[in-house]
């Protein structure tokens, strides 16, 4: 009771702060590779524009992170973050990032906002609509639910003669949640306490401290189980003799040959879906997409047996029924 909670997909999880703690994650060599490419390339590219012709690609100066531009009714948005220690660097930024891209500076808009981190942990922050009447106080409240600070974040928009009212919000969160995402990949977390998802059913067995046992720690949860009960929904159908229509007895695996067939079965999936996405991309765009892929969903979901649960039922997964989506050439 009273621990602070995070949601993750629509459930609250109780939580545990690691204060203090700056989490980055563990890099491979190959990721370190890459980002010493990004920044080449952004160094290269310090001084071109990225308007819309250009669909997001280089333009600013070194360190912003761009977001794949959207395009809806003929206005284009692109956002960009960075990361700032003060107000008066903020500043800065945006009229160099301006000053080098000629292309901004002729869009309708570049909407900003910014928070740090003062002297005495206050948080100071402030935002720009530029024309965009609310767009600065929207992007400014993107940066409030995520708790980021020391972090400016631009949006861009070049508009196209047809207003999209509310749907203009969607759009620019999308696009600053893109920009925001790979800051996070370039440069760590930005602002963020690390946290322990904590597992209250583990606990109410546990001889932790806080039931009243002796052990050290608390039961969190980890991605092992997420990992482990994934998989278990992906074990191989059960193959029935044609001639007499029975189930047939089959070799009892070991449970190394389990896991390895459940992962297989999961690549395959992931493998048709893939196809499926890939056939149609290019020719619909991502809201058509999203629209279709819940019509998709209806169509191949395993039926259960009457009175089951959804989510408890079984059932098979005809791959051959996912293929059969694709675009037809």
């Amino acid at each position: 009771m009273g621990q602070p909670k995070v949601r993750v997909m629509g459930r609250e999880v109780s939580v545990l702060k690691r204060s203090g703690y700056e989490w980055r994650e563990a890099k491979k060599e190959s990721d370190v590779k890459k980002e010493e490419e990004y920044v080449e390339a952004e160094a290269s590219t310090a001084g071109t524009v990225s308007g819309p012709a250009s669909q997001g690609g280089g333009g600013g100066t070194t360190g912003w992170t761009i977001s794949s531009p959207i395009t809806s009714k003929k206005s284009t948005f692109v956002a960009r973050a960075i990361t700032v220690k003060s107000p008066t660097e903020a500043t800065s930024l945006i009229q160099k990032l301006l000053s080098a891209n000629p292309d901004l500076r002729s869009a309708d808009h570049n909407i900003t906002a910014f928070r740090t981190q003062g002297s005495h942990n206050n948080i100071l922050e402030s935002s720009e609509d530029d024309g965009e009447s609310g767009g600065g106080r929207h992007i400014l409240g993107l940066l409030q639910q995520s708790n980021l600070t020391n972090v400016l974040l631009i949006v861009t928009r070049w508009y196209g003669g047809i207003m999209l009212g509310p749907d203009r919000w969607r759009i620019m969160s999308e696009v600053s949640r893109d920009a925001l995402s790979q800051r996070l990949r370039v440069a760590g977390v930005i602002g963020h306490e690390a946290l322990w998802g904590l597992d209250l059913e583990g606990m109410k067995s546990s001889d932790a401290p806080v039931t009243g046992g002796t052990a050290v720690g608390m039961p969190i949860h980890r991605p092992e189980g997420a990992r482990n009960y994934i998989l278990k929904s992906f074990a191989s159908p059960s193959t029935k003799d044609e001639d007499e229509g029975k189930v047939k007895k089959e070799k009892k695996k070991t449970a190394k040959e389990a896991e390895r067939e459940k992962e297989e079965n999961l690549g395959l999936l992931l493998g048709a879906l893939d196809m499926l996405f890939g056939s149609w991309s290019g020719h619909i765009g991502k809201e058509e997409l999203d629209r279709r892929a819940w019509g998709w969903y209806v169509q191949v979901r395993p039926e259960v047996e009457s009175g089951v649960a959804g989510w408890g039922g079984k059932g098979d997964v005809k791959l051959q029924d996912i293929l059969n989506l694709r675009r037809k050439e």
